[in-house]
């Protein structure tokens, strides 16, 4: 959403509003395991990297199964997580500013 303000001058300048969104791990991927945790595998993006919504971006390995984490929606991805990370069920991997 763009808004117009007057900035000095009273020259019209736009002003952008960003929103920001977490990639998470979803707590379904634990649904069946009988462990507490999971390890990042790795990453199919570079933080600053823009996305699409449905974009694999990261790989995330519970016991045995690989699950591809897939964007929301699309923007500007942010790597929270490194990658060989031990991560919990609802763990922040990055952040999206759309």
């Amino acid at each position: 959403m763009i808004k117009a303000h007057l900035g000095e001058g009273n020259i019209m300048q736009p002003q952008r509003r960003i929103a920001m969104q977490y990639i998470k791990a979803d707590e379904a991927l634990w649904a069946s395991s009988m462990l507490p945790e999971g390890i990042l595998e790795r990453w199919f993006i570079a933080s600053g990297d823009a996305v699409r919504a449905g974009d694999r971006i990261a790989e995330v390995r519970v016991e045995d199964a690989l699950h591809e984490i897939v964007s929301p929606a699309a923007g500007r991805a942010t790597i929270v997580a490194t990658a060989n990370a031990v991560i919990e069920p609802g763990s922040i991997l990055a952040t999206l500013e759309s």
